[in-house]
């Protein structure tokens, strides 16, 4: 087995959710009508961040949203046992917003295409964008995302573990080989 190897540090995380932030406010048209919603888990921690930066540079309340997509994944029939549902929180109606919706790592899509269903079921949002902090591609669906922290080409035999300080302690984003 490999040493897992660092792909960014706290510092680093800092700079590209502050970068991100500023992206947001550049590219979307009207900033009192942005909702974030947050893929649990680690996408909501990010997801706050981001709302954080946005409320202190506009003096605006920006809307936070957390979203559970386990009951929409097109893999539960597979899967070992139940999956483990927990509670999505939408705290305003998503009808004519737009959606900034965070994740913490792209990699198939599989995970957003269950995150746009399951937002659908709260509202007919007026436009979706998505924000991760790590692309490492491999697609098996036609997904992208609008924001991108950071892109890591990475090969399928490794994985991308994002630790964040309110669930892991720690913020790093780790690449290590898969555990066979």
């Amino acid at each position: 087995m490999s040493t897992p190897k660092i792909i960014l540090t706290d510092k680093e995380i800092t700079k590209i959710i502050e970068r991100l932030a500023y992206e947001v406010l550049e590219k979307v048209e009207n900033v009192h009508n942005i909702v974030i919603i947050g893929i649990q888990r680690r996408g909501v921690d990010i997801a706050r961040r981001i709302k954080e930066i946005l409320q202190e540079k506009t003096k605006i309340s920006i809307p936070l949203g957390s979203l559970d997509i386990n009951l929409y994944r097109d893999d539960w029939t597979r899967l070992e046992a139940a999956p483990f549902v927990n509670a999505s929180n939408i705290p305003v109606s998503l009808e004519q917003r737009e959606v900034i919706l965070v994740d913490d790592v792209l990699f198939t899509g599989r995970t957003v295409r269950s995150a746009l269903e399951a937002l659908l079921d709260f509202g007919r949002p007026n436009k979706i964008k998505l924000l991760v902090l790590i692309d490492r591609g491999h697609r098996e669906l036609p997904i992208h995302a609008d924001f991108v922290g950071k892109t890591i080409n990475t090969s399928l035999k490794e994985t991308v573990s994002v630790l964040t300080k309110e669930q892991d302690g720690k913020d790093l984003v780790i690449l290590e080989e898969k555990q066979c």
